[in-house]
């Protein structure tokens, strides 16, 4: 196998998702947030296995979209363009 498919820092620790009970209400908010996290840090796999939600899963359209809302007011471009990314995904 080419080292260039080779996982070398295996030392590296997964990250973690705090996520509230799946039946609080907070539950898609948080997961919305999990799924952005994972993004900018190049491991979307990982949150959606994490919180049960596919990169770009229609359900959480709302949260997106509040995310991005305040992402925009607070000059936070990065978060702003992973919700644009993902509420593309999910209008496809």
């Amino acid at each position: 196998m080419s080292r260039a498919f080779v996982k070398e820092d295996d030392h590296q620790q997964e990250p973690e998702f705090r996520l509230p009970d799946p039946d609080s209400p907070y539950y898609a908010e948080a997961a919305a947030w999990a799924l952005i996290q994972g993004a900018d840090e190049g491991d979307s796999r990982s949150a959606e296995l994490a919180t049960g939600y596919a990169w770009g899963d229609p359900a959480l359209t709302t949260q997106i979209e509040a995310i991005l809302e305040r992402a925009e007011a607070d000059g936070e471009d990065r978060v702003a363009q992973l919700a644009r990314r993902y509420l593309k995904t999910a209008r496809r």
